[in-house]
């Protein structure tokens, strides 16, 4: 909204009469006459103020309903990739196979054993250079795209997203310097701060310290950073060695998309914030990751 902030003209009242200067009915004409200017330009002023306080929240609103969910980026599954037990592959697309979908209303571990699907090297390499993701962490994000694109094909989730909140929550597998491998798993590894309260969650120790190396308090655990009571529920063996690591980047990016998915699907803005928002409560986190989402989008569209 653009508002007309030139200057208004004085105003002008009609004259209360001629009375001399020095005369006490000037005297108090006079101040009721200012009075009546101040109250005049005072509301002129609230008015204007209250118009800006309008406008500036407008423009608050509408920069928030920007944050549309990020095109939806199919990565490319590569030809050679071999069928698995209970899967087929169609075009080198992964096809939906009710044996491998996770049972959403448990969301337990032992649920699903995800196909292996491979991901174009050379869409990879392409994609890699044009968004700077690393090649390693960028095969997990698009190979989780497709496993569950294959599983829940109303889902929709984009291995953009995925991408966002790996950088948002570790860097790619890489916060103060440390190295996601060619397994995929990051050294050292990255563990969050206790959440014991102190300015976080108090969360008291639910796996023995088995996944956090701490039997006191939770932390967040590898590149996606899962808390271990959420793992139990969610885990994911996504590079198909028989076991669900939340330091490994294959296993913890499939948990990270059934989780979102489960939510419901990932196409409409109101659908998809929802999701991003229950993977972190905070409204500025969900904008972050439309942002960066956004980014790797425009970023790879013309390396495809």
């Amino acid at each position: 909204m653009n508002l007309d902030t030139t200057r208004q003209g004085p105003l002008h009242a009609k004259p209360i009469g001629s009375v001399e200067p020095d005369d006490g009915r000037a005297c108090c004409a006079g101040v009721t006459h200012e009075r009546r200017k101040k109250r005049t330009v005072l509301a002129q002023i609230g008015m204007f103020l209250s118009i800006g306080v309008i406008a500036v929240a407008a423009t608050a609103a509408m920069n928030l309903a920007s944050l549309k969910p990020p095109p939806m980026q199919l990565p490319t599954a590569t030809a050679e990739a071999a069928p698995v037990p209970g899967s087929a592959t169609v075009s080198g697309q992964p096809t939906s196979n009710k044996q491998n979908a996770p049972d959403a209303s448990l969301g337990s571990a032992s649920a699903a054993v995800a196909p292996i699907v491979g991901v174009d090297p050379a869409w990879a390499e392409k994609v890699s250079a044009a968004t700077g993701i690393p090649r390693r962490a960028l095969t997990a994000y698009a190979a989780a795209d497709l496993t569950v694109d294959a599983e829940q094909p109303g889902c929709g989730i984009g291995w953009n997203t995925l991408a966002a909140i790996g950088e948002i929550e570790s860097g790619h597998g890489s916060p103060g310097g440390a190295v996601l491998g060619d397994a995929g798993y990051p050294t050292p590894a990255i563990r969050g701060i206790a959440l014991d309260g102190s300015g976080v969650a108090a969360i008291a120790d639910t796996d023995g310290g088995t996944w956090d190396d701490d039997a006191v308090w939770d932390r967040a655990v590898g590149p996606m950073q899962f808390i271990p009571d959420t793992w139990a529920r969610w885990g994911a063996d996504g590079n198909g060695d028989g076991a669900a690591d939340p330091n490994q980047i294959d296993d913890a990016v499939l948990a990270t998309a059934r989780y979102l998915c489960h939510g419901g699907d990932m196409t409409s803005t109101e659908t998809w914030r929802a999701g991003v928002f229950s993977y972190n409560h905070i409204d500025s986190y969900v904008n972050d990751v439309a942002a960066v989402a956004n980014q790797y989008a425009q970023q790879s569209a013309g390396a495809q």
